[in-house]
C-alpha cells in the first residue's frame, strides 16, 4: 500500500504505529524511534524530507506516553528538523517539533527533555553532548564523538579531536585511523 500524507494522518489519529513516506536525496530520516517505552512514543519522525541531512535523529528515549511523535518532517535542504522530541517523561512531550523547515540548520534540536549524566538526549548515544540516537560511539578519545545532533554521528574514530559537532546523518565518522 502507497503510503500519502493523508494516511499519516489517519495512522496518526488511529495510533496504528510507526509510518515512513518516501524519501528523495540523501542521509534523510535515519535513527528515528528508537529505544522509546510506554504507550505511542516515537511515531511518525523523519518523514517527506528531500535534500541532505534531514529529519534524523528524532522520537527517541521517551517513556510515558504520546511523546517524541511527530518530529523533523517535511524539510528541504541541507541539516533540517534534526534531534527533535527526544528523552522526554511523561505525557505528551516533545511532539510537532523541527517540521516544515527550508534552508540550512533550521529546527534542530527542539522539544527535547534533560539530558542523561554524560549530557546527552535520546537513545544510545555515547560521548557528550549528543542529540539523536547512536551518536558519539566506540571512539578511541574522549575527546571525540561530541556535541552531534541527528543520527549516526561522531562514530568509531581513533585518535583525539574526530567527529564532533556534526548535524544529520552518518558524518563524523571512521576518522584518524
Amino acid at each position: 500500500m502507497r503510503t500519502t500524507l493523508l494516511n499519516t494522518a489517519l495512522c496518526l489519529v488511529l495510533a496504528c504505529g510507526s509510518v515512513t513516506l518516501a524519501y528523495a536525496g540523501t542521509g534523510n530520516g535515519n535513527g528515528n524511534g528508537n529505544g522509546n517505552i510506554g504507550n505511542r512514543n516515537g511515531n511518525a519522525n523523519g518523514n517527506a524530507n528531500t535534500g541532505d541531512a534531514n529529519g534524523n535523529g528524532n522520537g527517541n528515549g521517551n517513556k510515558g506516553s504520546r511523546n517524541g511523535n511527530v518530529n523533523g518532517n517535511v524539510n528541504s535542504g541541507i541539516a533540517n528538523g534534526n534531534g527533535n522530541g527526544n528523552g522526554n517523561t511523561g505525557y505528551r512531550n516533545g511532539n510537532l517539533n523541527g517540521n516544515f523547515n527550508s534552508g540550512n540548520l533550521n529546527g534542530n534540536a527542539n522539544g527535547n527533555g534533560p539530558p542523561d549524566s554524560h549530557g546527552n538526549i535520546g537513545f544510545a548515544n555515547g560521548g557528550t553532548g549528543n542529540i539523536g540516537s547512536f551518536n558519539g560511539l566506540g571512539n578511541a578519545d574522549s575527546t571525540s564523538g561530541n556535541h552531534n545532533i541527528g543520527a549516526m554521528n561522531g562514530n568509531f574514530n581513533g585518535g583525539s579531536f574526530n567527529g564532533n559537532h556534526n548535524v544529520g546523518s552518518f558524518n563524523g565518522n571512521f576518522n584518524g585511523h
